[in-house]
């Protein structure tokens, strides 16, 4: 006897042999048990999900010969050669094969007869969507009043391209994806029956793989036994599936709970050994960081979908949530902006030295590389006596102010920009007979987001270099203040996104303005208003009815001469670069019809002496926009809220309203 593959030869011949679906078991067993049947069901879901099979059990349970129930004997006539798929009242129908109308009306021919055996006929429709528009309106009237002996039991995976007539007529079932939990114990009951040595592991792996497919994961697991020569092995179905190993994820992120660099580079070299998809690895991260807040969370909501929960959940005791957050999102981010990468493992790597640069400073777990501080040094720690000249190079921005002892009033402050190599004189004045007044440098915060080589640094009159000491003051010596023994706030997850954020908007507002076509030039103003015939060119030029570049350049002529029916037009040199004989003969076509007459018009390159209907428009506009602002700034309401809120009246914003005509 030649091999039967595992899909078949496992198939559930009966609903207690079913795995999962038990919310459309338990409705079609009532249904069979208390005789309410309908005459047409509809299954859908994703491939091998059990679709056919329940259509073909409850053909069994229709035209068992012990009598209609929901548990069919398996033994009589009827029940083998449904199982063998050769009984005769049972016509199973590939609508993917037989889409036209002629194959629905041949196969509805049959529908009056009687079952020749069975107690009903029952019309197995697979992928039923596939059917045409006129094979679904041949179908509907059966469909709905059948006669009492035929049975319709439909089958789709995509149930949106059905008509609602069919929907209407039909009880739909909906079956769901099976679980990878439910997978794995199917495929231990089956490996375990039939004497197939397997690692749980492997399952998990076939499982994931099966998504949510049980004649999948057979198919898998049948392509895995081959491969392994008779055994299931997590190595081998690895190797066969080209997954990553999944706790090769967790050694990247123990990596990063630890700060070690070393270890997280280390860890990335061996995942290239395998040739991974860096943006599946990325993917396989943020699904356990999010197994790991939810543990951190709601422990027992983990599940143990992928096998692994004890790592999910020792993970979560170790990781600070806020850590997590922050893995997660960046992991997003780098996610989307992989593509842009050099290479895809440089720009995994990235993400990963993004996560251990920028982690939280405040954890106990701090990166064991320092990271080499970019721009100002940080400042050193002296004593309170060593003076300014000789210290060492200048700490960050900082600034000078003459302490109240040297002055009532404190000097004006100077905004400097910071020199890359500052020295110590530059923050001091040098050593003169006349002692300066006493003053204490102090650390200045600077702002995250000004880059650290042209940070302002405020200087007093008094510190100045160049600056000559308005008076004799007491003699004394600058102290610099030692720097705290808590460190600079790192530069934090919000600011990042907030960097992130703005230069997204900056780029977006780039694009736009990159994507906008460039204005026309407003038209100058003529020298000399419209006046008879000019005047006379401007009304008539809207009644015309041109459009396109044919109205642009009419718009852009004033009408010098109109001699019984012949005309003359000047048109500005500088809106001609599209004139030519076709635009000419279009206006001269738009004139003749609208005047009832044939003209003979001609143009020339002149520039108009009196208003052309563009500059008319133009100057109303102007007239329109002025009127507006000078109604916007002495509005009652708008000067009161300047007067009383310092409101600002925003340049540009001000635009009139286009009044229309009833």
């Amino acid at each position: 006897m030649s091999y039967q593959v595992l899909a078949r030869k496992w198939r559930p011949r009966s609903f207690r042999e079913m795995v999962g679906q038990t919310h459309v078991l338990k409705a079609l067993i009532n249904a069979l048990d208390n005789q309410r049947l309908h005459h047409a069901y509809l299954f859908t879901g994703t491939r091998g999900v059990g679709k056919t099979t329940i259509a073909r059990i409850i053909a069994k349970c229709l035209n068992c010969e012990t009598g209609i129930s929901s548990t069919p004997c398996g033994q009589c006539g009827t029940c083998r050669e449904i199982d063998e798929g050769r009984f005769v009242d049972l016509i199973e129908v590939d609508a993917a094969s037989r889409t036209k109308v002629e194959d629905t009306r041949e196969l509805l021919d049959n529908v009056q007869y009687a079952p020749s055996r069975g107690r009903y006929k029952v019309y197995l429709i697979d992928e039923v969507h596939m059917l045409s528009t006129h094979s679904f309106n041949a179908l509907l009237k059966t469909l709905e009043e059948p006669p009492p002996h035929v049975k319709f039991l439909l089958a789709t995976t995509d149930p949106q391209k059905l008509p609602v007539t069919i929907l209407s007529r039909c009880l739909q079932f909906s079956l769901k994806n099976m679980p990878p939990e439910r997978v794995v114990e199917h495929l231990t009951h089956v490996l375990t029956a039939e004497n197939i040595p397997f690692e749980e592991d492997a399952l998990w792996l076939l499982g994931r793989a099966a998504d949510g497919s049980m004649r999948d994961a057979m198919s898998l697991t049948d392509q895995a036994i081959a491969f392994g020569e008779g055994k299931v092995l997590a190595a081998d179905v690895r190797a066969m599936l080209g997954t990553l190993d999944h706790g090769q994820v967790y050694g990247v992120l123990q990596a990063l709970l630890e700060g070690d660099a070393r270890a997280l580079l280390e860890a990335v070299r061996q995942l290239a050994e395998q040739g991974p998809d860096w943006g599946g690895v990325l993917a396989e991260m943020l699904n356990v960081l999010h197994r790991v807040a939810v543990a951190q969370l709601l422990p027992e909501a983990v599940d143990n979908g992928q096998g692994d929960r004890e790592r999910v959940l020792a993970l979560a005791q170790a990781l600070p949530a806020e850590d997590v957050q922050f893995y997660y999102q960046m992991g997003l981010i780098g996610r989307r902006d992989l593509p842009l990468a050099p290479d895809p493992r440089s720009g995994f790597e990235m993400v990963l030295l993004r996560m251990l640069a920028f982690r939280p400073a405040d954890n106990p777990n701090a990166p064991r590389t320092p990271l080499k501080t970019l721009g100002i040094s940080p400042a050193t720690s002296d004593s309170p006596s060593r003076p300014v000249a000789s210290a060492p190079p200048v700490p960050p921005p900082a600034a000078v102010a003459p302490s109240p002892a040297a002055s009532a009033e404190p000097a004006p402050a100077v905004s400097q920009p910071l020199p890359s190599h500052p020295s110590p004189a530059a923050l001091a004045p040098e050593p003169s007979p006349v002692e300066p007044p006493v003053a204490e440098v102090e650390k200045v915060d600077v702002p995250w987001d000004e880059p650290p080589s042209t940070a302002p640094v405020a200087v007093s009159e008094a510190a100045k270099p160049d600056a000559a000491p308005p008076h004799p003051a007491p003699v004394a010596e600058v102290v610099p203040v030692a720097e705290p023994d808590d460190e600079e706030p790192p530069f934090s997850e919000e600011d990042y996104f907030q960097v992130e954020t703005q230069a997204e908007a900056y780029l977006e507002h780039f694009a736009e303005e990159a994507r906008e076509p460039a204005a026309e030039p407003e038209p100058l103003p003529a020298s000399t208003p419209a006046t008879g015939l000019a005047a006379e060119w401007i009304a008539l030029l809207p009644q015309l009815g041109l459009g396109g570049l044919t109205n642009s350049i009419a718009a852009n002529c004033t009408l010098i001469a109109a001699q019984g029916d012949h005309w003359l037009l000047h048109l500005d040199p500088d809106h001609s670069a599209l004139f030519n004989a076709t635009q000419q003969r279009r206006l001269n076509e738009a004139l003749n019809q609208h005047l009832g007459r044939t003209l003979d018009l001609r143009i020339e390159l002149v520039k108009p002496e009196q208003e052309t209907p563009a500059q008319a428009a133009a100057r109303k506009r102007h007239e329109r926009q002025k009127a507006a602002e000078r109604s916007i700034h002495t509005d009652p309401v708008v000067q009161q809220l300047i007067a009383q809120f310092g409101a600002v009246i925003r340049e540009g914003t001000i635009e009139p309203i286009e009044h229309t005509e009833p």
